[in-house]
């Protein structure tokens, strides 16, 4: 007997990971998405734009922290622009962005277990969903092909999409009334307690936390406070907590 109808995942950290410092491959990304710009025509003081990107971006990182909005990074570029005095086009935004985020994409590597874990999932019966946090739903989208796992998936929801984050409650709701189910029927896999874990609880889900790239400054700083219904360390140790679960 199963413990759960069906199973949530977030995406990177979780299925996939970064294989790259982020802090050295994200002023070549700016670089990117500034290239773009000027290969569209428009005329801007590099040293300026990209200083003044990055601040918005770092201001526009911490305010979703903390009211679960997703504006996205398109809205972030076009706000600026516009303070300039540019009226862009939104397909210029687009591709600007889509610049962007193809060079963090390369840096995107899948976990060795994934494709066979959510595999067994599948054949055990489980249906299987993602919710992924990000400021740019394409982004989500190339990266699930990139790492060949969209036919596992029966709903794929991102915060750029959805315009909330987790752990805003509403967007598991959207995948539960999908489904049809009731929280206590869903499980949510993720690494990251303030989004994944603390958004589990807020719906009424089953969180469990997978540790294997979760050490970071945000999870050091929730660890006495938001705590998890499961622990593993990696991917592949998943069916056997489900069997223990059952």
């Amino acid at each position: 007997m199963r413990p759960f109808e069906a199973i949530i995942f977030d995406l990177g950290s979780t299925l996939i990971y970064f294989d790259g410092v982020w802090a050295e491959v994200i002023p070549h990304a700016i670089k990117a998405l500034y290239q773009s710009l000027v290969d569209s025509g428009l005329e801007l003081n590099e040293k300026k734009f990209l200083e003044e990107f990055d601040q918005r971006m770092q201001t526009y990182y911490q305010d979703r922290e903390s009211d679960f909005i997703e504006y996205t990074t398109q809205y972030v570029l076009r706000d600026l622009l516009q303070e300039w005095g540019f009226s862009t086009p939104k397909n210029v935004l687009k591709s600007a962005v889509e610049s962007m985020y193809r060079f963090t994409e390369r840096y995107w590597k899948i976990d060795e277990s994934t494709i066979k874990v959510l595999a067994q999932l599948r054949q055990r019966g489980y249906r299987l969903g993602l919710i992924s946090n990000s400021g740019d739903d394409s982004n989500v989208h190339r990266l699930v092909d990139q790492a060949n796992v969209r036919s596992y998936f029966e709903m794929i929801l991102t915060s750029a999409g959805e315009g909330i984050r987790k752990p805003n409650p509403r967007i598991f709701q959207i995948m539960l009334e999908y489904w049809g189910l009731h929280a206590n029927r869903v499980a949510m896999v993720g690494d990251t307690l303030g989004a994944d874990i603390l958004g589990a609880h807020n719906a009424g889900i089953f969180s469990i936390w997978i540790t294997r790239w979760a050490d970071t400054s945000a999870n050091r700083a929730h660890a006495e406070t938001i705590h998890p219904d499961a622990i593993i360390t990696s991917l592949d140790e998943l069916p056997e907590l489900l069997d223990k679960l059952a």
